[in-house]
């Protein structure tokens, strides 16, 4: 009668229900799980890599783990990088009762695996064969168009996509690609010249390749930062090499808007929302695993915001 499955009076109901609040009683969770055989536990399976921003994985943990709660479930943090092997290992017996994964790859290794799973799974991400997965993500390839198509607007004719580290590139990470193919296929579009290069994070190597492209294209005039780690150190170096923000060079980055408010000049910037990916990353797991239809693809259209770090390009 507890579980509400039973037929009861209004009542009843309430009767019983007055009792249970006056006694203390709360459901033993264990015993919920051996009657619905759930955990009411989902893994996150996050492996730490080499050019990841962990500030903001953790955005995308934390609004996985604030929403799970919601649904009255644990989340379970998998950092290690064991691949397939590793999602045969959380899925076996009863640890989980489902998984949401993040980092996919284009071509993920894991992919094969998650499709004979019998546990449900929600990427944060898209492989390049989403078939038979079920995915959410910001809209990537849309939004490095969105950033070019701003600064196109603003008149400007050549610009450069100072993208992740080369690791995320060779890893085949599929944001970072996704955001590349964006660009360059806007800058084609609009008749712009462009550029696209991994930048790493340190400030040294940012500004030292920073030199190096205004050096081998002088009539540069618009950058998209789509490098959380790296963003203060390329308005630093702009600073260092004479190029004034946004007199000289418009800046426009891919980022948590908290970093963009924080910078000096404040950057206009596509936001990444964390939070409204891991909650609907959750919302999805939570209608598999009650049996329901989900879509297959949930992509989340970039929302640009104009601040101080973007202008008319000189005439």
């Amino acid at each position: 009668m507890l579980s509400g499955k039973r037929a009861i009076s209004a009542t009843t109901s309430a009767r019983v229900h007055a009792s249970i609040r006056a006694l203390g009683f709360h459901p033993h969770a264990g015993a919920r799980s051996l009657a619905s055989k759930r955990s009411s536990v989902i893994a996150l399976v996050l492996p730490l890599r080499q050019g990841m921003h962990l500030p903001v994985l953790m955005q995308f943990a934390t609004a996985v783990v604030t929403s799970a709660r919601q649904y009255h479930h644990d989340v379970l943090l998998v950092t290690a990088d064991e691949g397939p092997a590793g999602l045969r290992r959380v899925a076996a017996g009863a640890m989980v009762d489902g998984l949401v994964l993040m980092d996919v790859e284009m071509h993920d290794p894991r992919v094969p695996t998650l499709r004979r799973l019998e546990r449900p799974s929600v990427l944060i991400g898209l492989p390049a064969d989403s078939a038979g997965l079920t995915c959410v993500d910001l809209d990537f390839h849309r939004a490095g168009a969105v950033c070019v198509e701003h600064l196109a607007a603003l008149g400007h004719r050549e610009v450069a996509l100072l993208g992740a580290p080369r690791v995320v590139y060779d890893r085949d990470t599929g944001f970072a690609h996704r955001t590349r193919d964006g660009f360059l296929e806007a800058a084609k579009r609009l008749r712009l010249t462009a550029y696209a290069q991994p930048f790493e994070e340190h400030p040294q190597a940012v500004q030292e390749s920073l030199a190096q492209l205004l050096a081998h294209h002088p009539g540069l005039t618009g950058l998209v930062v789509h490098n959380e780690a790296a963003v203060a150190h390329v308005l630093s170096s702009l600073r260092a090499l004479g190029r004034r923000v946004p007199e000289d060079v418009s800046v426009v980055a891919i980022c948590p808007d908290e970093l963009a408010e924080r910078s000096s000049p404040a950057l206009s910037s596509v936001q990444i929302p964390a939070e409204d990916v891991g909650r609907q990353a959750v919302e999805l797991l939570m209608r598999k695993l009650d049996e329901r239809t989900v879509p297959p693809t949930t992509l989340l259209p970039p929302l640009l915001t104009h601040r101080a770090s973007t202008a008319r390009a000189a005439a």
